[in-house]
């Protein structure tokens, strides 16, 4: 319940937002620019792939900087959409007022952070308890949660990712990882090193589960598109993304920022692995 209401919330937001920031014209017609985060990259950049086959006058170019440097680079007018797997901070919207920038939000999908480790590794369950005794350091054996006698190698994003914002409030409570924590610059990264490394453990969005890895059940719940979607999964959260004012009806950039309302937007995403907002 506590992902829907925080859904709720941030729909609320942008919803005042785009009428307060609407823009007049056409927003860069021949080129759209989409910087951010590495979780919503993929369906970034599926949804340009499927847009430019349709429209041959727009060049979609999307790079995965993190959730941060997208946040900065549409402050800075060098990005027309930032993705974002966090909200943005309140310290980033007053920078972006003072640039004469108004961020609106368009949460494009929902999201489950999973817990994943080595397929051979024979846990299958952690409590979040667990989880935040992992990256805290207070737990640095498997054996401590029911596993072999062996080192736990903990794997966490960046700081300046949202997954791993939104992970540090989620699974953590706001707790400061230990300083033996590795980090590692995507999604990607975090699951090819839990590929390779029996006493691992990761997290990563829904999106980036596969067989080679294993996502763990967290307070006995299974990561997947139906607990995130009832709000079950207690380790939830929206994906976004912003551009600078609401784009202008008929525009290039209005129908790429909208394509997850549409019923082939939400098959893109929900054939990445990720959850969509609205059911069709």
């Amino acid at each position: 319940m506590r992902t829907r209401t925080m859904f709720a919330a941030v729909v609320g937001t942008a919803l005042c937002l785009c009428g307060a920031g609407a823009q007049e014209g056409k927003n860069k017609e021949s080129k759209i620019t989409v910087d951010g985060s590495t979780t919503v990259g993929p369906i970034a950049k599926a949804f340009a792939e499927y847009y430019m086959e349709r429209n041959s006058d727009v060049k979609i170019t999307v790079a995965e900087s993190g959730s941060g440097n997208g946040a900065k680079s549409l402050i800075n007018g060098v990005c027309d959409v930032a993705d974002m797997s966090r909200f943005m901070k309140p310290e980033e919207f007053k920078a972006a007022v003072e640039k004469g920038v108004t961020p609106v939000a368009h949460a494009v999908a929902m999201d489950g952070i999973a817990v994943i480790v080595h397929p051979a590794n024979p846990v299958k369950a952690l409590t979040k308890a667990q989880v935040a005794g992992i990256y805290t350091g207070k737990i640095t054996n498997w054996k401590e949660v029911g596993g072999p006698n062996a080192k736990i190698v903990a794997i966490s994003r960046d700081t300046n990712s949202g997954t791993y914002e939104a992970f540090e409030e989620l699974a953590l409570n706001k707790q400061k990882m230990t300083q033996g924590v590795e980090y590692a610059g995507s999604n990607g990264a975090i699951r090819q090193r839990v590929q390779s490394t029996q006493g691992a453990v990761g997290f990563v969005g829904l999106g980036f589960v596969d067989k080679t890895v294993k996502a763990l059940v967290v307070d006995g719940v299974e990561p997947s598109r139906d607990t995130v979607v009832s709000g079950k999964y207690p380790i939830s959260r929206p994906l976004f993304m912003f551009t600078n004012g609401y784009p202008a009806l008929g525009s290039h950039l209005h129908a790429f920022t909208t394509l997850h309302l549409s019923k082939k937007g939400q098959e893109i995403i929900e054939g990445i692995g990720f959850v969509p907002v609205t059911e069709y």
